[in-house]
């Protein structure tokens, strides 16, 4: 296996190809990819409705030069993810209140107005969801390691959420907190904004695992095979020379190769910042791209956003992680939907809010096969399993799609993951796909209504009223006297 600068270095191991007039380079490393066994290839594009395998140097659109804009009407391009939480966790209650229609695949509704869902502890108890008696949450659990998130995965039986360890030999279990979800009366903005613009009920994290591989997966197509939050240990180091990169680099370098316009707006710089993930490919440009995340509002005021635009808050109090306060990180998405609806791009700008990873909170859906991005194999801790590496998606997260030519009363189906987004703005600008994952994802189309974007006639000509986002000083009140009891009494059988 070769590292980028290590193939690009060897010369003789590439294969040049001419794509839309542009010299790109193409990895044996990567092409081997093609090589591997007929059915997982199969099986996992059958997953996203597709007969046929695209490659890594491709085009959206072969007959286009690359760098055309194939999608005018959208301009501008801005993507919010948020942290650790799964579909169920955060949207499995929508539309099943008393009186209403349920919206999206989440939870199913017993005679009591319960959601049925269960997992098992190790003694034979029964854990049944239930709502979490604060927005906060605990500290430390659940867990989305790469080892706990196969162990709640269990082959597909979605049963191992409670007893699944906190981290690799670990003998402390993640529990029934697990089993924890939020409502409408807990993040009203949130519902709202699920309620009137369209969600995915099929949107799965990249890979079965934390933050950082799942983010890697959003700028590149492929997390490099690290499979841990950053650190010092083989499954999260930072690559450098004599570490594995993504072939053909991050999103941001493609947006640079054909002078597409991007900022990161950010909290905190260089720690805070998604792009730093890729230090050596994204490093030098990062710095010319950086903008504190307060001038995002200035911007968006101003009409002056770029072409694409990655918010980056505050991680440590406003991203959704435990053990913040939800509704600090739902504030945050109320103040950015504010700001792009009350600005004079509204009408040319595709915002997405998405989730990391589940954050060890349940979902009733199995994760399927998924395209391994390329030949990079996981890396590790000593000691742990590899399961299916990179073949296989993580979770369900919560994804909505906010734009004046967003369908209305609609809920997608459609397969997506993080590299979705990728697609997105690879078809936008008929860019070259960096890996086999984001090569083959289905983009974003089917969240928008084509004719009324190819009209002119927004389905959302002004942003709808949305209620206030749920940081009351009620709600706050959990910051300072804890989260209560979780699981609650009453919540386990058996």
């Amino acid at each position: 296996m070769l590292t980028r600068r290590q193939f690009l270095a060897a010369g003789g191991a590439a294969v040049v190809a001419s794509v839309g007039g542009r010299q790109l380079l193409a990895s044996s490393r990567l092409a081997s990819a093609s090589t591997l066994p007929v059915d997982p290839i199969t099986g996992a594009l059958q997953v996203l409705g597709r007969s046929s395998l695209r490659l890594p140097g491709s085009l959206p659109d072969a007959s286009l030069p690359a760098g055309t804009d194939t999608l005018p009407g959208i301009e501008h391009v801005v993507v919010l993810m948020l942290e650790n939480h799964s579909y169920d966790n955060l949207l499995g209650m929508l539309g099943r209140g008393r009186g209403e229609t349920p919206r999206g695949d989440g939870f199913a509704i017993g005679p009591n107005g319960l959601p049925t869902a269960t997992n098992p502890y190790g003694d034979g108890r029964i854990q049944h969801a239930f709502r979490m008696p604060t927005t906060c949450q605990l500290s430390g659990t659940p867990s989305q390691q790469w080892t706990a998130s196969h162990h709640a995965y269990d082959a597909g039986l979605n049963d191992g959420f409670v007893t699944a360890p906190i981290s690799y030999g670990s003998t402390q279990l993640v529990g029934g907190v697990a089993m924890g979800y939020w409502t409408g009366d807990d993040l009203p903005f949130t519902y709202a904004l699920a309620s009137q613009f369209p969600i995915g009920d099929r949107w799965f994290s990249s890979t079965l695992c934390q933050t950082d591989p799942n983010r890697r997966f959003l700028i590149a197509g492929t997390s490099a095979g690290m499979t841990g939050d950053l650190g010092t240990s083989p499954g999260n180091f930072v690559p450098d020379a004599g570490l594995p990169l993504p072939a053909n680099g991050t999103i941001f370098n493609s947006l640079d190769n054909y002078g597409i316009s991007w900022s990161n707006y950010a909290d905190s710089f260089p720690t805070g910042a998604t792009p730093e993930l890729f230090p050596t490919d994204d490093a030098i440009t990062e710095q010319l791209h950086y903008k504190a995340i307060s001038q995002f509002y200035t911007d968006a005021a101003s009409g002056e956003l770029p072409a694409f635009s990655l918010l980056d808050p505050n991680y440590s109090v406003q991203s959704q992680e435990n053990p913040q306060n939800m509704v600090l990180g739902e504030r945050v998405l109320a103040d950015v939907v504010d700001a792009l609806g009350s600005s004079p791009l509204w009408s040319s700008t595709v915002f997405v809010l998405v989730y990391d990873e589940h954050g060890g909170y349940y979902d009733h859906v199995p994760t399927p096969a998924a395209l391994a991005p390329d030949s990079i194999p996981p890396m590790l801790q000593p000691g742990e399993a590899t399961y299916d590496g990179f073949s296989r998606y993580g979770f369900r997260v919560p994804a909505i799609v906010v734009s004046p030519y967003s369908k209305r009363n609609y809920v997608s189906h459609v397969y997506y993951d993080h590299t979705s987004i990728l697609a997105m703005l690879e078809r936008k600008w008929n860019l070259p796909a960096l890996t086999y994952r984001d090569a083959n994802a289905n983009d974003l189309i089917d969240f928008i209504d084509i004719a009324a974007l190819q009209k002119r006639h927004p389905t959302f000509p002004s942003l709808p009223r949305l209620p206030a986002p749920g940081d009351t000083s009620a709600a706050l009140a959990c910051s300072t006297n804890g989260p209560g009891t979780i699981p609650p009494p009453g919540s386990i059988s058996g």
